[in-house]
């Protein structure tokens, strides 16, 4: 990635803006700007998100849709596109449309629309009534987060105790995910993946380790493992080709 640049994640749920928060915290790093947006989050789990931005060093705004009602409104588009315009970002990371179309948790698959829309939107003249003085903002790079096929890793090495101090700070999120795998997995298998679980005190803590052990698992599978380069490192899928002056290594 190019240094200081000016990027947005827009996200649906609020523990998106961790899962990419190695790149945005290395951008940030870099001289950059990162800025995120969450679709749907509880009031009662922003302090969380926000807590968790703050320690990324990303600048983090909620557009409160309400789970289950997510839409293809004009509304709903121009809560987005106005984002995108007042942004004017060079780099979009939002979820991957493959793997929204096959995941249960409830506006996945019309999020996605929604969000490819809109970017496409504010680049034209659509609804600049609704959004005075703001321009339209040209399609800027598009990267999807965490894709089944990633054509991109990020080397997030440097920033990977900044990544995993802000995912301490979604506790709701631990305590959820704790009571999901203590209904999920075999208690003498989980003791090889995180020794010690079943003497953990709460739901957050034991979804705490698990989620340490998920954490590094999948950067290291897709920083090192498979003849990777980098310890640790974030996967994304490019949208479109890569447009070169020359080949790179």
């Amino acid at each position: 990635m190019s240094k200081g640049k000016k990027i947005l994640f827009l996200g649906v749920y609020g523990m998106e803006v961790v899962e990419c928060g190695g790149a945005l915290a290395k951008n940030v790093l870099n001289g950059g700007e990162s800025y995120a947006s969450i679709m749907l989050c509880r009031e009662t789990s922003q302090p969380q998100v926000r807590n968790a931005a703050e320690i990324l060093g990303v600048k983090i705004s909620f557009l409160n849709f309400e789970y289950g009602t997510v839409d293809l409104s004009k509304e709903s588009k121009i809560k987005l596109i106005k984002l995108i315009r007042e942004v004017k970002p060079d780099i979009i990371i939002t979820q991957d449309p493959e793997h929204s179309f096959h995941d249960l948790d409830p506006d996945r698959r019309p999020a996605m629309t929604l969000l490819l829309e809109s970017i496409a939107l504010a680049s034209r003249d659509f609804a600049l009534e609704e959004t005075p003085g703001l321009s339209p903002h040209p399609i800027p790079t598009i990267y999807y987060m965490t894709p089944h096929h990633p054509n991109t890793v990020v080397d997030i090495s440097q920033v990977w105790e900044k990544k995993e101090k802000a995912m301490d700070m979604l506790e709701s999120q631990m305590e959820f995910s704790g009571m999901h795998f203590d209904e999920v997995l075999d208690s003498k298998a989980v003791e090889i993946l995180s020794p010690g679980y079943s003497q953990l005190k709460n739901h957050q803590e034991k979804g705490r380790a698990m989620h340490r052990v998920l954490d590094k698992a999948v950067h290291v599978y897709h920083g090192l493992a498979t003849h990777g380069h980098f310890a640790l490192a974030e996967a994304y899928r490019r949208e479109g080709n890569f447009h070169l002056q020359e080949l790179i290594k």
